[in-house]
C-alpha cells in the first residue's frame, strides 16, 4: 500500500476560526482523515507546509508512521520546528493512523495497547462567548450543566491580554467565577482560563482569591515556555496548575516535566505532533504523577475523534476539551459519527478513528477570512498603563 495523494480542506464553520481537515489517499482504495490546529491569520501557513511535505510522502507506506515524524522532524524541518509545522504534522499523523486502523480493522486503541478505560469524560467549552458580567456568565453556566455536561471551562478575564494589570480586573474575574459557582453548585468542576497572559505575580494574587470557589484546574496562568514561572505559581497557589496547548512535541514538555512545574498537561492532539505523539507524552509525564487532559480547540469531528482514540490508552488521563459551538458543524459533515451522553463519549468500536467526513458537506462551509482582530494601537496602550 503507497500513498497516492493528500488533500486539505479549509472549512468555515460559522464562528471561532477555520478549520483545516487533511485527507490522505492510497492506491489501495483507503483514506485516513487527519485534522491540523489552525489560528486565525495563520491557517494558510499550515496548508503551505502539508502541501511542501506531501510532495515527500507520495510513493510512501502510510504505515510508516513513526518513520513519518523522524525525517519530518529531521529533514524536513531540519530540526527547526514551530507551531505551523507541528499542526502540519499532526495533520498527516492523524490521517495515516485513520488508515492503518482501517486496513487491520482495527480502532487505532487496539493498535497503540488497547484501551484502559470504557469511555471518556468531557467538559464544555465555547459556551460563553460575548459575556462580560458574573449573571451572564452564572446564567450561561446553567445551560451547560442543563445539557448534560458536569464540567465547563471558560475565560473570565477582561481586556485585552498583558502580564501586569490592574486589581480590578482580578476582582472581575474572580466575580465571575464565584457567580458561576453558586449558579452550578459544588459538584460542577470549573476549569479557569488564562491564555497564558499574566506575569506570575498576579497569576499568584488572582489564584489565591480563585481558592475559595474550589476550581478544578487553573489553566496556563503564566507563558507555557516560562517553566520557573509555572512553577512559582505552582508552589504558591493551591489548585491544580495547566499548561501544554503553546508547547510542541514531547521536547517541549521534558523540562515542564522534570521541573515537576505543573499538575495536568494538555497537549493538543492537533497541534503537538499527532496521536502516538501525544500518547508519549503521557507517558513520559506518568512517573511525574503529573496528569493528561488533551486540549481541543478542533472541530469535534476528527480532531476530537483522534483525541478520544489516544485518550482510551493513558492511564493518566483525566478529561478532554469539548468544543460545543462547532458541534453542530462538525455532525453535519461527519457521514459516521459518535454520541455524547451525560458528559461522556462511549469508546468507538469502528476501525480507525471511528469516524469519516461526508465531502459533499463542505460547499456549504466555504472558507472565508474573519474579519482583522483587536490588535493594539500606541494609542491604546495609553488606556491601559
Amino acid at each position: 500500500m503507497k500513498i497516492t495523494d493528500v488533500k486539505t480542506f479549509l472549512l468555515h464553520p460559522g464562528a471561532g476560526k477555520n478549520l483545516l481537515f487533511v485527507k490522505v489517499e492510497t492506491d489501495a482504495g483507503i483514506h485516513g482523515w487527519g485534522e491540523a490546529y489552525t489560528q486565525s491569520d495563520r491557517d494558510k501557513t499550515v496548508i503551505a507546509h502539508i502541501e511542501e511535505m506531501s510532495r515527500y510522502l507520495v510513493g510512501r507506506d502510510p504505515l510508516h508512521i513513526r518513520h513519518f515524524r523522524h525525517w519530518a522532524y529531521e529533514d524536513f524541518a531540519t530540526k527547526r520546528s514551530a507551531m505551523d509545522f507541528w499542526c502540519a504534522v499532526s495533520g498527516i499523523e492523524i490521517a495515516l493512523w485513520d488508515i492503518a486502523g482501517k486496513a487491520m480493522d482495527q480502532p487505532v486503541y487496539n493498535l497503540l495497547g488497547g484501551p484502559v478505560r470504557p469511555h471518556i469524560r468531557l467538559y464544555a467549552n465555547s459556551w460563553s462567548g460575548g459575556m462580560t458580567t458574573p449573571d451572564e456568565y452564572a446564567a450561561g453556566a446553567v445551560k451547560v450543566v442543563e445539557s448534560g455536561f458536569t464540567a465547563m471551562k471558560f475565560d473570565p478575564f477582561p481586556g485585552p491580554w498583558r502580564p501586569w494589570v490592574d486589581h480590578e480586573e482580578l476582582e472581575e474575574a474572580t466575580a465571575i467565577v464565584g457567580a458561576i459557582r453558586e449558579a452550578v453548585g459544588p459538584r460542577v468542576e470549573l476549569l479557569v482560563e488564562v491564555h497564558r497572559r499574566l506575569a506570575p505575580m498576579n497569576a499568584i494574587a488572582v489564584g489565591k482569591m480563585l481558592e475559595q470557589y474550589r476550581p478544578y484546574w487553573f489553566e496556563e496562568p503564566v507563558p507555557a515556555h516560562n517553566t520557573a514561572g509555572l512553577r512559582e505559581v505552582r508552589d504558591a497557589v493551591n489548585i491544580p496548575i495547566v499548561t501544554g496547548e503553546a508547547l510542541y512535541s514531547k521536547d517541549e514538555f521534558r523540562d515542564v516535566c522534570v521541573a515537576r512545574a505543573v499538575d495536568i498537561l494538555n497537549p493538543d492532539i492537533c497541534n503537538v505532533g499527532g496521536i502516538l505523539e501525544l500518547t508519549q507524552i503521557a507517558s513520559m509525564a506518568e512517573p511525574f504523577q503529573i496528569a493528561v487532559s488533551p486540549h481541543g480547540w478542533n472541530s469535534v469531528a476528527v480532531g476530537a475523534a483522534a483525541a478520544i482514540q489516544a485518550s482510551a490508552v493513558m492511564p493518566n488521563f483525566l478529561i478532554y476539551e469539548y468544543m460545543v459551538h462547532v458541534e453542530e458543524f462538525s455532525r453535519d459533515i461527519m457521514s459516521q459519527s459518535f454520541e455524547v451522553n451525560d458528559g461522556y463519549v462511549e469508546l468507538p468500536t469502528a476501525p480507525g478513528i471511528g469516524v469519516d467526513l461526508d465531502e459533499s458537506k463542505f460547499d456549504k462551509y466555504p472558507y472565508k477570512q474573519f474579519p482583522p482582530r483587536n490588535i493594539r494601537t500606541l494609542e491604546d496602550e495609553r488606556k491601559w498603563h
